[in-house]
């Protein structure tokens, strides 16, 4: 038996072979306790929709006989079936069924909202992408048949909350038509964070602290090198490693960590990393490591790092953007790619006039692109912005830690 015309291999019309040829299944012939041995013998999770011409009409013959499973059986032909055959079903009554799948969504107020959760080789783990959220919400509400993403949003873990593995997305597999599970990457990842930037004016900047033991550390800037902060730069989604320098932001409030780490630059991760046998007692004042990953586009002179003036990085140069080259699709794309929400206020001179150059091409986004250097541009270049349209822009949410979508 099989699934067919589904979105997945969780999800189809049902169909059963007997003697070399396949046949649809009539509604009135399969049951809850029917779908449940289906999706349980696909790996599936549990039903979660059934109905007749929910995946089209059978072209195959008509399955004869009603299945009669008690819901414990290993497999659908382990089930008893009626003794009497049935000659007719109804058009729009092959049955069609969906199992809640490879893909679950899981502690929200319906199958279509919460936590999501994806089952790759036997194992159920957490789905994780801070940088890729809007792509892959859209693709799970695809994959789950729940129309289109309202919202993906980055939910704070709590530090009592026990680390759970999650996967983690391939960025250059998510396109129309893929599913997740086929983006998964082999290798699980933590769901919940163990490194960090803080006090710094955006994502990609800040004091580094590591998390172990559920408490959060300083690195000593001697502990700390640049093969270091290029897997650090990496592994928070930002560009290479631009400054590296003890207290560049701020003296550590949190205890020290006491091993030195010793990259080589190519890991995912910075738990990855080696480190030295031998722990450090101290670490002098001032020698807390800041970092500052390179980035495209910022926030300056706001009250956080949600707000200020929209500022974008080209050619290692930083431009003010024209009011007039800025709409509210290409402010979602940059509140997005920041972790900050979705848009609550776009005006020119919010945050005071430009002091760098001006942009001088329009952006061009359509609103679901996961970077502003993802967008399109306009192809005529602007020779002059008036003053006080140097956009300002406030997203409404407040950047958060990593944790599951």
């Amino acid at each position: 038996w099989l699934l067919v015309n589904g979105n997945s291999l969780c999800s189809g019309r049902v169909e059963v072979k007997s003697d070399q040829s396949w046949s649809s299944v009539c509604e009135a012939d399969f049951d809850q306790q029917d779908a449940e041995v289906v999706c349980r013998e696909l790996g599936c999770g549990a039903p979660s929709v059934l109905q007749g011409a929910l995946y089209g009409e059978g072209e195959a013959p008509m399955w004869t006989k009603e299945f009669q499973c008690e819901g414990n059986e290993s497999s659908l032909l382990d089930c008893g079936s009626s003794g009497s055959a049935r000659n007719t079903c109804s058009p729009g009554k092959a049955v069609g069924l969906t199992c809640s799948g490879t893909l679950l969504v899981v502690g929200g107020a319906s199958r279509c909202s919460g936590r999501l959760e994806l089952k790759q080789h036997g194992e159920w783990k957490l789905l994780v992408d801070r940088y890729l959220k809007q792509k892959v919400a859209a693709a799970a509400c695809r994959e789950l048949d729940c129309g289109s993403a309202v919202s993906a949003e980055i939910i704070q873990g709590s530090p009592n909350e026990p680390e759970k593995s999650a996967w983690d997305i391939r960025s250059t597999c998510l396109r129309p038509g893929s599913t997740l599970t086929e983006c998964v990457k082999s290798v699980p990842v933590l769901s919940t964070q163990s490194v960090r930037l803080v006090n710094g004016n955006s994502l990609c900047s800040g004091r580094v602290e590591v998390k172990s033991d559920q408490s959060w550390s300083s690195v000593c800037e001697a502990d700390f090198d640049q093969q270091d902060a290029q897997v650090l730069c990496r592994e928070l989604g930002c560009g290479p490693p631009s400054v590296l320098q003890g207290a560049l932001y701020g003296e550590a409030e949190a205890p020290m960590w006491t091993k030195e780490f010793q990259c080589e630059g190519s890991e995912s991760s910075l738990l990855d990393c080696g480190s030295s046998g031998s722990a450090r007692n101290t670490c002098s004042p001032g020698k807390a490591v800041g970092l500052t990953c390179s980035e495209s586009v910022r926030l300056v002179n706001g009250n956080s790092v949600c707000s200020g003036r929209v500022e974008v990085k080209s050619d290692q140069s930083w431009s003010s953007v024209c009011e007039a080259d800025f709409d509210q699709q290409d402010a979602e794309v940059v509140c997005r790619e920041l972790g900050c929400g979705p848009p609550s206020l776009l005006q020119g001179a919010l945050y005071g006039e430009a002091e760098a150059p001006m942009g001088t091409k329009e952006f061009q986004c359509e609103g679901s692109e996961s970077s502003l250097l993802d967008c399109g541009s306009s192809g005529s270049a602007r020779n002059t912005c008036s003053p006080g349209k140097a956009v300002g822009l406030t997203c409404s949410g407040r950047r958060g830690a990593a944790a599951p979508i």
